[in-house]
């Protein structure tokens, strides 16, 4: 790699002849603010908050989009760029709402954030404020126009992350704005739901929608028996909104916190998870015996799911007919759980905590009623989960360590790893190869299926059985499988894909991330918890075994296809 040799505020620094004037000023330890610049979406130089002063230069320059040159000399602190961010900050303030208080992003706002380390306290303009009607039309994210600063990051993660194309630039000059096509209401436009622009957007022009009022009502009421499950993902995550360090798994203690706050049971969306890996393992191996549509893919991802019905319509047979844990789960909730219970299941409230906010739109769906009654009746993210937590005013740190209510809180290592990309087809693999060969597989850990590549693909033995399988997160690297698959290129027995990166663990519904390497604390958390549970296959479950043996039947059997099975239909929208 060729380096240059460049001094920035007086330090001597070396990096990359490819390096951006930011890149290398974070290298030596430089803070400089940015506003549209995000290190995993492509740069813009947009907004100038970034400007800084180099020698030789005419005028100041963006630092997110201008390239090192060898003996560069850059200053970052001087009078005249202090006053250039200032004046920039100062006339989006003047017209940004003032509402920070009331703000879903409040004090996790980064227009809020670098106003106060640039010392604005009053602004010196009074601009015209923008006014336009929020969109609440989509089940999982709200758009209030009037707080966008059209940095363009959620035109980006759509266009280059997710290959969506929902956002675009409209109009010019002070009337320019951020829209769907047409700028019709999200409902109304090809949105998947996966929150990615929510997630990458630095104020509250996009937010996740909020459920928790809805909850609180329902735990409020005693005539109402109040459940909630837990998704893998969360325990990893959770903390980090909480004030701890990233990674931290707190599985123990969000029992408690759950319990606390009025829940009635609290169960593990693991323990449906395994019961995923028995139906769809099994269905895998009934296309592989009986000449099914191959590859056949995972339908976990209720994001994917919405792209694959969008995009992909005449390859949805290719999908697994298994619901989401999270639907198996509430399917049954209101039947296994009601009955074993002795509760009537209307007068069961079912909630999950989810790292996704297309789970919010999944549960709204009119398939996912086989239980007579809605299955999910809310979705919260593991964002609002800690809303709440800090609204009940639990210290939530000295809280002591639970164990999830049983049976449908018991759960084995393969279900809490489906929160990482590759886990899925991991612990699917955990099964699949026993049940096919009948002996114990003695190397579990499928490590060519881990990790933040892309799209990863490889070959698992199984008895005589060779099986060819691929794993995809994001959904631009979607669309790259799925375009193999619909030319008949694909000689893949086995899809998992995930709509956001790094898998669950990245999902919108998550504390905000703005490195991959903390997606990797949380990736290193999940197989963590799978190493610490003394159970690793699904199939060893014995909450998942006696649920067989005493009420469903066996995989893919008549009631088990009713209430855990489903199929999946074209979309049309813009």
């Amino acid at each position: 790699m060729e380096m240059v040799n460049i001094t920035i505020d007086g330090q001597p620094v070396q990096v990359a002849k490819s390096a951006t004037v930011l890149e290398a000023a974070q290298t030596v330890g430089i803070n400089i603010p940015t506003l549209c610049y995000h290190p995993e979406l492509r740069t813009a130089g947009k907004c100038r908050v970034c400007m800084v002063e180099v020698e030789g230069a005419r005028s100041l320059v963006a630092s997110c989009v201008y390239p090192v040159n060898e003996g560069m000399v850059v200053r970052t602190t001087t009078a005249g760029v202090r006053e250039a961010r200032r004046l920039v900050v100062e006339l989006l303030l003047a017209n940004h709402p003032q509402d920070c208080l009331s703000c879903q992003r409040n004090l996790n706002c980064e227009l809020q954030t670098i106003a106060a380390d640039l010392g604005i306290r009053k602004g010196r303009f009074e601009g015209q404020r923008k006014s336009y009607p929020l969109d609440e039309s989509n089940p999982s994210l709200v758009r209030d126009q009037s707080k966008c600063i059209l940095c363009g990051r959620c035109v980006r993660v759509c266009s280059d992350r997710q290959g969506m194309n929902v956002y675009s630039f409209a109009n010019r000059g002070f009337n320019t704005t951020v829209v769907p096509a047409f700028n019709q209401g999200l409902h109304e436009v090809a949105c998947t739901f996966c929150g990615q622009c929510a997630a990458v957007c630095p104020t509250g022009a996009i937010t996740i929608k909020d459920d928790t009022e809805a909850v609180w009502r329902e735990l409020s009421d005693p005539s109402k028996h109040v459940v909630v499950q837990t998704a893998p993902a969360v325990r990893v995550a959770l903390g980090e909104a909480l004030d701890l360090p990233q990674g931290t798994i707190v599985t123990g203690k969000m029992v408690a916190a759950l319990r606390r706050l009025g829940f009635d049971r609290v169960f593990d969306t693991n323990f449906s998870a395994d019961l995923t890996i028995m139906e769809e393992g099994f269905e895998l191996l009934d296309r592989l015996k009986n000449g099914g549509k191959l590859p056949m893919i995972t339908s976990c991802s209720p994001g994917w799911v919405n792209f694959a019905e969008l995009k992909y319509p005449d390859l949805l047979e290719h999908l697994s007919t298994a619901k989401s844990p999270q639907q198996m789960f509430g399917a049954l909730v209101k039947t296994y759980y009601a009955e074993k219970a002795g509760i009537d299941p209307k007068d069961i409230i079912s909630v999950a905590v989810m790292p996704c906010t297309a789970k919010k739109a999944e549960a709204g769906r009119e398939e996912f009623r086989s239980s007579g009654y809605q299955d999910v009746d809310y979705v919260l993210t593991t964002s609002e989960l800690a809303m709440m937590i800090r609204e009940q005013g639990l210290n939530f740190n000295a809280l002591p360590s639970e164990e999830y209510d049983a049976p449908m809180g018991i759960s084995t290592g393969a279900g809490v790893i489906f929160g990482a990309t590759g886990g899925v087809m991991e612990a699917a693999l955990r099964t699949v190869y026993e049940v096919v060969t009948g002996k114990e597989l003695e190397c579990i850990d499928f490590k060519t299926v881990r990790g933040l590549e892309g799209i990863k693909e490889a070959e698992v033995q199984v008895g005589d059985l060779t099986i060819k399988v691929a794993v995809a997160h994001t959904l631009s690297n979607a669309k790259i499988l799925m375009e193999k698959v619909r030319k008949g290129e694909a000689d893949y027995h086995f899809i998992e894909i995930m709509a956001c990166p790094g898998g669950c663990i990245g999902g919108a519904g998550q504390p905000i991330v703005m490195a991959t390497e903390l997606r990797q604390k949380r990736i290193d958390a999940i197989y963590q918890c799978d190493t610490a549970n003394t159970m690793r296959k699904s199939h060893q479950n014995p909450a998942v075994t006696e649920l067989y043996d005493t009420w469903l039947g066996e995989p893919l059997g008549e009631k088990s296809h009713h209430l855990l099975h489903t199929h999946y239909h074209p979309q049309k929208r813009v």
